[in-house]
């Protein structure tokens, strides 16, 4: 792919092997889906038997070991080790981060499993009679078991890898960086290209596993409030006219579309739980929830390893397996979702706060539809559980019809799923992208667009080739090696976290190297260490020296046929030098502030404790620490930036 010429805006900015490769499996696997739906039925069906047969014991002993792996690194002295620089502070205060992990646990999910897995559980139990107190206690165990610490577990595992390789250690903020410390540079080859795939299509089948379910949900809803029929070709109208919703919403971008549309679901979702707690039994919800999380903690070891081997059934395939399938093809978007929100956080915090809150309240909604719906069975009120065994996604819309408001909560019910669906595609498109482009900064839109038309292609000839049972197949399969790339990516963060605790970490930067000296004199080197600048000195800072060094740089590389792109904010400086398929050097100037020292505020009295101090931090996209350039000149500023442009092109002539 040859660079455009200065000026010239670049239609595609992508990682070929990455993009050409995860677009062609996917198109070639929707297209063999939409011309043989019964062949690939069958595949799915043989394939489901022997991943369930072979491999069970693989998914249940990785969820395992990553759920232990995670609260093991909590409890250590690693839970002490920042997300970032030692001196970096968290981006978020504690309640926008909480706000944002509570949003990250919401989705379309909860709408389709609230009801309708508690009430199979509790019709049809793994062992034991169904349609009894003990089933109906054991139901809610079972579905906090699927939705409870093992799925958040697995975002953990994805979230922590890429905060910490990206924020503390300076890699891209891409899958492959956190398996440097096992194969070093090669992650720039085809072995990363292989780990990017794997991820493009976990997220994509895990994506269209989500918009299938949405899709019946919404048909369902649609045939309870309007008479629409429910049938294969409605659902595929609604997926086409929901995916283009959803493109238009990436075509407006982040901030405008994902970010508003995410804002107005938190809002419906919390309308509707707390109209279902009000209108229904309030004191035996709220009882039914903390019981449930007692009995749940209580059971959680036993089912943690539970394979069923002296009871064999279907069940185990069916839902735990399909479930740590699931969540393992969601963990790229989820975890990059977290990371990107958890800079300057400790380990401790992440997985605490991670673990907690979303668990909290996704059982809280699990015990308001849930035990709802299983109290109106045992009840007599509604025949919930033959409403499930005839139309799995009406079981939501039986619940409402029994509550006050019926109409009015459906209607909610429906334009919630609906929104889920928009930011479901959407985000996952956003993610893809992401990886595909090679973490490109700003890439065309189309290419969200094509992602988010990916998704809802594969969700319809999913549906296609065999509805509920080809989704949970999809997200079964493609999660299988995955679950192997996550395993390194434990094993690459444990050995990165161990060189660093022993005084030794591993360099990740392309060169290993020390960076040549800049010409700083002992008199600045003094100055620089002493003295405290307020924000407007440090504005100045990147409007003086900061962006005329990056402008003499960015004029004298076009002069020599490259095309550098110069992009600046009131508090950030970035110079882009793309290569082609070699990749892109980014070397960025930013403010960043601090909490001043005490001492260095000690004549001032009745100071705030919260004094900041501004500092003008740079690095590149060769994996360097951030470090302090306040006080360079325009000489040393390039000097630098030289110093790390350089090690990007030996780096590339050696691969």
């Amino acid at each position: 792919m040859t660079n455009p010429l200065p000026g010239q805006r670049r239609w595609i900015q992508v990682n070929p092997p990455v993009f050409f490769v995860s677009a062609a499996l996917v198109l070639a696997f929707s297209a063999m889906s939409a011309l043989f739906p019964k062949r690939v039925g069958s595949l799915f069906d043989t394939l489901q038997a022997g991943i369930v047969r072979d491999f069970g014991w693989f998914y249940i002993l990785s969820v395992a070991f990553f759920l232990i792996f995670v609260i093991f690194l909590m409890m250590s002295r690693y839970g002490d080790v920042k997300l970032g620089p030692d001196d970096s502070e968290p981006e978020y205060s504690y309640l926008s981060w909480l706000a944002m992990l509570f949003s990250a646990g919401m989705g379309i999910g909860l709408l389709f499993f609230g009801v309708a897995e508690p009430i199979q559980h509790y019709a049809l139990p793994p062992v034991g009679a169904g349609r009894t107190i003990d089933s109906a206690r054991q139901a809610m165990v079972l579905t906090f078991f699927h939705w409870g610490l093992h799925a958040w577990a697995i975002y953990i595992v994805v979230g922590l890898a890429l905060a910490y390789f990206s924020f503390r250690r300076g890699l891209p903020l891409t899958l492959r960086s956190s398996l440097f410390p096992l194969i070093g540079n090669r992650i720039h080859g085809p072995a990363g290209h292989a780990i990017d795939i794997f991820a493009v299509l976990g997220t994509m089948f895990g994506v269209a596993t989500s918009l299938g379910f949405g899709v019946l949900q919404v048909n369902a809803g649609f045939a309870h409030l309007f008479g629409l029929p429910v049938n294969p070709q409605v659902q595929i109208v609604l997926i086409a006219v929901i995916t283009g919703m959803a493109a238009l919403s990436a075509g407006t971008g982040l901030d405008k579309g994902v970010k508003r549309l995410s804002e107005l679901n938190i809002i419906l979702a919390i309308a509707l739980l707390l109209f279902v707690l009000a209108t229904g039994s309030t004191v035996f919800l709220l009882e039914a929830y903390v019981q449930n999380i007692g009995t749940y903690l209580g059971e959680v070891v036993q089912r943690t390893f539970r394979m069923y081997a002296y009871e064999p059934n279907a069940w185990l395939g069916k839902w735990t397996l399909f479930y740590w399938g699931w969540w393992i093809s969601w963990s790229p978007f989820v975890g990059m979702f977290i990371a990107r929100i958890s800079r300057g956080r400790t380990i401790r915090e992440f997985v605490g706060g991670v673990l907690l809150v979303p668990v909290l309240f996704t059982f809280l909604w699990m015990t308001v539809f849930g035990n709802t719906a299983i109290r109106l069975d045992l009840g007599g009120a509604a025949p919930i559980v033959q409403t499930v065994a005839d139309n799995l996604p009406v079981a939501l819309f039986e619940v409402l019809e029994q509550l006050p408001l019926s109409m009015i909560a459906s209607g909610l019910a429906t334009v919630l799923v609906i929104t889920f669906f928009v930011t479901s595609a959407d985000s996952g498109a956003l993610v893809v992208d992401m990886i595909t482009s090679g973490g490109a900064p700003n890439p065309p839109v189309w290419q969200r667009i094509f992602w988010a038309v990916c998704a809802g292609l594969m969700a319809a000839v999913l549906l296609l080739a065999g509805g509920l049972q080809a989704l949970q197949t999809a997200a079964l399969a493609s999660a299988l090696p995955f679950a192997v790339v996550m395993l390194l990516m434990c094993y690459g963060l444990l050995r990165a976290l161990q060189s660093e605790s022993e005084g030794s970490a591993i360099d990740l930067s392309i060169a290993a190297e020390t960076p040549p000296d800049v010409g700083l004199s002992w008199q600045q080197r003094l100055a620089s260490i002493t003295s405290f600048y307020d924000l407007p000195e440090i504005a100045a800072f990147l409007g003086g020296p900061g962006r005329a060094a990056l402008d003499a740089v960015g004029a004298e590389m076009r002069d020599s046929g490259l095309a550098p792109a110069l992009t600046e904010t009131d508090r950030r400086i970035d110079l882009d030098v793309p290569h082609g398929d070699r990749g892109t050097f980014r070397y960025t100037i930013r403010v960043r502030s601090f909490r001043a020292p005490s001492f260095a505020w000690a004549e001032h009295e009745g100071t705030n404790s919260d004094t900041r101090h501004y500092r003008a931090m740079a690095y590149s996209s060769e994996g360097d620490q951030q470090h302090d350039v306040t006080g360079y000149t325009r000489e040393q500023l390039i000097n630098d930036l030289l110093n790390r442009y350089a090690r990007f092109r030996h780096a590339r002539r050696m691969h």
